[in-house]
């Protein structure tokens, strides 16, 4: 997390920038020319392969637009919005992860 932290500038919290790094994480893990190398090689000359600094390029890119496409639905979809909350709210506890922040209590 320190890594990660000392990386970006900016209002970007710890969790922005995790699930950026994993977002990151996740497309590479799609690419089957990495794939392949990963198991071919070692782990020194997989980390010296040429291709693995033009993927993290095509994944910055791919996770960018990903997250431009899913937030641009959100935005114009009411419908959208209201499954993401019933996600949220359910399988996504999200209403019991903000009690257990331990913020003191206001009334509405």
């Amino acid at each position: 997390i320190r890594k990660v932290n000392d990386l970006f500038e900016g209002q970007l919290t710890e969790d922005d920038k995790l699930q950026f790094v994993n977002a990151l994480k996740a497309k590479m893990l799609e690419n089957a020319a990495l794939q392949q190398q990963a198991h071919n090689n070692a782990e020194l000359q997989f980390h010296n392969s040429p291709d693995l600094r033009s993927a993290i390029l095509d994944a910055i890119i791919d996770a960018g637009d990903a997250q431009q496409a899913m937030s641009m639905q959100a935005i114009n979809s009411e419908r959208l919005r209201e499954a993401l909350l019933d996600i949220l709210l359910g399988p996504g506890q999200l209403y019991e992860a903000l009690r257990a922040r331990g913020v003191a209590p206001t009334a509405l």
